[in-house]
């Protein structure tokens, strides 16, 4: 297009202004506007057709596109029988809580019928993040990616791959997951597990019928020899930390959680549910005559109690030279296999966290805060609740129900919105402004557990005033059995400062901080038997929600949440509430 600049300077000025108009253009940002309609749809997974929650009849829904600087604007529309809404996790949804998602957190839920505008800006974050509904367990099948790319003009810190995929991992129910859900808590007990995991949707040909139907039903990533691709790894399992590798081929670390990392390259990684990871992979140089499978298994430390020990497959297959597109899958070629950890190989999994550093370059800084405000340790992890009057629980015993709790305190979700409550001034009823910065119950955490493993039930938050530096120490507990837990915060991205086994030394511990490079991310893993410092700055007004991304701990009330005040600047305040904000 043709633009014509009539300004009366010399022509040399003329030309440089026209240049910088030109630049100017190209780095604005966009409004992109999607349509999410939340409808049933039937799927047929492991010779089995059960109806399931979608958004737009699609299974994984659609990935969201924007560019770093872009406005998003995305109208959900409900339009199956159970509430819903939408979280785009990782999104720091800076001054706009009300479109971050989380029912009875931020808002009340979209109910049959309504519709609601989530409406964000993508500011200073670029890489691959993700969305699902956060009500209930509907996000088993409500997910999708989000792709970040850089403002035009900025290249990635690393060689541009020849082609970028979405890998969503996953966890397939023969069952309704409502269902599911539902028995546990009227039982007590801990909920059925899941029958596959999925790449993309799709449980691959290891699953028993699932193989019968290998062309439908797996993920085939088909390459070109010399070739690079970027895989954009995102785990939207329910309850299930994942490892995750491709036969014979390595995988370079570039990026969590929309941060960029100093690159590093390994065989198999550890992926946590929340979290997401690029990596780069290089096809071999020529033509291998074989196939290799890509494979993803859980992690898991659970003792005594069960979890799904099965393996997902897709196929990473070449073009043949010569063929002029990309081959169908030849069933005749040999068919590598990865070997992963075995399934409670916690040596790995710190081995792998322990490599993961930001880049911390003058483009790309790690501004961690050096000193601190507030200080809070927490506990992490599960306990009990006793069985209603009169009757039996299939929890830990027969008198006792399964629960979770962050210094021994239970979050009870609110019949409304904390954010409305907390914008309007009527918190009365509502929440105390009360949860403990130590833990209520104190005793040898990584120890022999207390004879009481009850947990408090209430609906409390944290106050921190507005631009405050934090530091946190999440510590994993004995009780009912060291686990890992990948805890989520909402509206702010994190440092990993330190993290370590037994229990934290608040007098030792601190010295082997790194605040030079330390990870920067949204979901971090808390060590089973162990502990995790974290360090953040409360810049963004509005009650944020933090809680264990395994969904079976977030039910039991392994959740929490944030207040942060506004700042005493215009600019630090919260919005006002939309006008189509759901009402409870």
């Amino acid at each position: 297009m043709a633009m014509a600049i009539s300004s009366g300077l010399p022509a040399p000025c003329s030309l440089l202004m026209a240049t910088l108009m030109l630049l100017i253009v190209q780095a604005q940002s966009i409004t992109r506007h999607y349509n999410f309609n939340v409808q049933m749809a039937n799927v047929t997974r492991l010779c089995g057709t059960k109806g399931i929650v979608t958004v737009n009849g699609e299974y994984p829904g659609p990935a969201l596109l924007a560019r770093e600087g872009d406005r998003v604007v995305v109208r959900v529309t409900n339009r199956v029988a159970h509430n819903v809404t939408l979280h785009w996790h990782g999104i720091r949804q800076l001054r706009s809580g009300w479109a971050d998602g989380p029912a009875y957190v931020t808002q009340c839920p979209i109910q049959t019928g309504q519709s609601y505008v989530y409406d964000f800006t993508v500011t200073g974050q670029r890489g691959t993040l993700w969305w699902h509904a956060h009500i209930s367990w509907l996000r088993a099948t409500v997910y999708g990616a989000i792709v970040i790319l850089p403002k035009h003009g900025v290249p990635y810190p690393f060689p541009p791959p020849h082609e970028e995929v979405p890998v969503v991992l996953g966890e397939w129910w023969r069952a309704d997951t409502e269902a599911v859900v539902r028995q546990a808590l009227r039982t007590g007990g801990a909920p059925n597990i899941s029958d596959a995991f999925t790449i993309n949707g799709l449980p691959g040909p290891l699953y028993n019928c699932s193989a019968k139907g290998t062309t439908t039903y797996t993920f085939k990533l088909k390459v070109e020899p010399g070739k690079t691709y970027m895989l954009r790894l995102v785990n939207a399992a329910l309850n299930d930390e994942l490892f995750f590798s491709v036969a014979n081929h390595t995988l370079t670390v570039v990026e969590v959680d929309a941060v960029y990392v100093k690159p590093f390259t390994v065989k198999t990684l550890i992926i946590s549910p929340g979290q997401t990871t690029n990596v780069l992979l290089t096809a071999k140089p020529f033509y291998p005559k074989a196939n290799f499978y890509m494979l993803a298994a859980p992690y898991s430390t659970i003792r005594p109690g069960t979890f799904d020990n099965t393996t997902v497959a897709g196929i990473l297959e070449y073009q043949k030279p010569g063929s002029p597109s990309m081959s169908s899958f030849d069933k005749d070629l040999p068919l590598f296999k990865p070997v992963l950890p075995r399934f409670n190989d916690t040596g790995f999994v710190t081995n792998f966290t322990s490599k993961l550093r930001s880049l911390a370059t003058p483009q790309y800084p790690a501004a961690v805060p050096r000193s601190v405000d507030k200080r809070f340790f927490f506990t992490v992890g599960l306990g009990t609740l006793p069985c209603p009057a009169n009757t039996t629980c299939q929890g830990p015993t027969n008198k006792t129900q399964f629960a979770a709790a962050m210094n021994n305190v239970s979050l009870v979700l609110p019949s409304t919105a904390l954010l409305q409550s907390h914008f309007t001034g009527v918190s009365r009823g509502v929440y105390g402004s009360n949860f403990p910065v130590t833990p209520l119950l104190k005793f040898n955490y990584t120890g022999a557990p207390p004879n009481n493993t009850n947990v408090a039930k209430g609906t409390k938050l944290l106050v921190l005033p507005f631009n405050a530096s934090v530091e946190l120490v999440m510590q994993d507990t004995s009780i009912l059995g060291f686990e890992s837990h990948p805890l989520h915060l909402h509206g702010f991205n994190f440092f990993v400062v330190g993290q370590g086994f037994g229990n934290y030394d608040a007098v030792n511990d601190p010295a082997k901080f790194n605040l030079v490079d330390p990870v920067e991310r949204n979901t971090v893993g808390v060590p089973a038997g162990g502990w995790v410092a974290i360090r953040f700055l409360a810049d963004n007004p509005g009650v944020w929600f933090m809680h264990c991304h395994l969904e079976v701990h977030t039910t039991w009330g392994l959740r929490m949440a944030w207040l942060v005040l506004d700042g005493s600047l215009p600019n630090q305040k919260l919005l006002p509430p939309p006008a189509d904000l759901p009402k409870c």
